[in-house]
């Protein structure tokens, strides 16, 4: 079915024009994600098939977006119906759902707080209950636990409960696949269809890090288990449809070869970093055309680093995506005025958007170096660490990302002009701006984690002025010790300590606070929404 190429590929909801007098609460909410427009495509390099691909790859993405309302929330329509407040309406667009994504609750009245397990568990369940369920399906990161008729818990397969809609994406897939040139990429989107439709994934993962040869590239699947705040096992729905810049992904790939150097220039026990992601693994640089369901919700993502399955990952590898238009939209709207207002005039003068970049580049790097199993027999790093294992891999992404630009940058090994005062200065600020998503998230608790540490340790100090004055080298010192505790409590499942350590320092600071203010008192918006 031939059908018009869509040039705006990111529509968000509109807000009613309404009297500015008598502003909505929410309005200041939504102002605090600015609207960005992602610019038409440079489309002179794609043929008339390849349009109609990424055509098909937008309906595909459209699909995604109805599944994970109803995997994170439920019934969208009913939601969108009972709201009059336009500005309402917008953030729980913004949210899918009606629940504030920073701190979990409510802005909808006859709606609770959100539970941990959002939707992927029953609403009574508990934790006892499920862990006395005896049923290996309840395990898989693909079912959905639902009440069963006679009130028992039964496992519920994705792709039986979405079967409409994965059906209709399977048929985007293969009609992409009938139309496409590439053979590597009729090879991923027939296998991603059929990896939809069974919940098996490990094939279409090894299709999609050998569909190197595209200019265009779609992540589509349920991937990241943040959601899952009560377990940390089920994934969520999520769709990103992206095309390549050419000459940037050959500047990245020389990285991939250096994996296992970059590996070993990590801090701690070589034990606790002995994992190598496959020869396979590669590095995109892509402009973002769209995203949908959980990439879309909230906080948007500047990168990404797939396939999470660890088989994957082993065997072939996996490939990090830079959002390149998506990174400068967030340093120019959110880090770079925001350094303004947080910063010693001094320290200012260390802010850089190349070094943002590469900051984002090797904190994905870092994502697929450490381990994956315990080094002790307790299974797999999620396994032992349950619902705290998101919250120290971001931990350790964070931090171990600015280390290894660090030690690039001594031996001038990234060929871009920024030092590593810059490096770690604009880390700095991405960190506290960061906090701003709040403790609700993973995420919000790594990156107020990571702040916590390295004032315990120095790093920093808050002048009567409220700017931070940074020391450098004692902020290097301190990533480096908190990056090889956090590798050692991942490679020996240590849950005890892990609980321990996200209860010392997940919780905002005094500072932090005046910090909120100071930006909100600017207007400095907390992140980007497409429109």
């Amino acid at each position: 079915m031939k059908r018009t190429l869509l040039i705006s590929f990111i529509a968000a909801a509109a807000l009613c024009a309404c009297d500015n007098s008598h502003k909505s609460p929410l309005a200041r909410k939504v102002a605090e994600y600015a609207p960005y427009t992602i610019e038409t495509p440079d489309l002179s390099g794609i043929t008339d098939n390849g349009k109609e691909v990424l055509n098909l790859y937008r309906f595909a993405a459209d699909e995604v977006n109805a599944i994970y309302w109803k995997q994170y929330f439920g019934d969208r329509e009913n939601l969108m119906s009972l709201l009059t407040d336009p500005y309402q309406k917008a953030f729980a667009e913004i949210n899918y759902g009606p629940w504030d994504r920073v701190d979990g609750t409510s802005f909808v009245e006859g709606y609770a707080d959100r539970l941990p397990g959002a939707g992927f568990y029953p609403a009574d369940m508990t934790k006892e209950e499920f862990e006395a369920w005896d049923n290996p399906d309840k395990l898989s990161p693909y079912t959905m636990i639902r009440r069963a008729e006679d009130g028992t818990l039964q496992a519920v397969w994705y792709h039986d409960a979405y079967r409409e809609h994965i059906a209709k994406i399977a048929n985007y897939l293969s009609a992409a696949a009938d139309i496409t040139i590439k053979p590597s990429v009729r090879n991923y989107l027939l296998s991603k269809a059929e990896a939809l439709q069974s919940d098996k994934y490990y094939d279409s993962g090894i299709a999609w890090l050998e569909m190197n040869d595209s200019k265009m590239d779609l992540v589509i699947g349920p991937n990241e288990t943040a959601d899952d705040q009560l377990f940390g096992i089920k994934r969520s729905y999520e769709a990103f449809v992206l095309l390549k810049n050419e000459a940037k992904t050959e500047e990245l790939m020389q990285y991939v070869s250096r994996i296992a150097e970059l590996r070993d220039a990590l801090p701690g026990d070589p034990a606790y970093k002995t994992f190598l992601p496959g020869t396979g693994s590669n590095i995109f640089s892509c402009d973002a055309l769209y995203y949908a369901g959980k990439a879309n919700a909230g906080i948007k993502v500047m990168a990404v680093n797939l396939p999470f399955d660890p088989d994957v990952q082993r065997d072939k590898g996996t490939r990090t995506i830079l959002l390149d238009n998506i990174i400068r939209a967030k340093y120019n709207s959110i880090i770079a005025p925001s350094g303004d207002v947080l910063l010693t005039p001094d320290d200012a003068t260390h802010l850089s958007p190349d070094a943002f970049y590469w900051n984002v580049v090797f904190r994905e790097v870092a994502h697929g170096l450490g381990v994956r199993e315990t080094v002790n027999g307790k299974g797999s790093v999620e396994e032992a660490l349950g619902s705290s294992a998101l919250c120290f891999e971001e931990v350790k992404t964070l931090a171990a990302g600015v280390l290894l630009v660090c030690k690039l940058q001594e031996h001038f090994d990234i060929r871009h002009i920024f030092t590593k005062e810059d490096a770690l200065t604009t880390f700095f600020v991405t960190l506290v701006r960061a906090e701003r998503f709040g403790e609700g998230s993973a995420l919000g608790r790594a990156n107020t984690m990571v702040y916590n540490y390295l004032r315990e340790a120095g790093a920093f100090e808050l002048r009567p002025s409220g700017q931070y004055a940074i020391s450098h080298d004692k902020m290097f010192d301190a990533l480096s010790s908190l990056v090889a505790s956090v590798l050692e409590i991942q490679a020996t499942g240590d849950a005890t300590g892990a609980v321990g350590m996200e209860q010392k320092y997940s919780h905002r600071s005094a500072e932090f606070s005046a910090d909120l203010r100071n930006l909100s008192l600017e207007n400095i918006p907390m992140d980007i929404r497409f429109e």
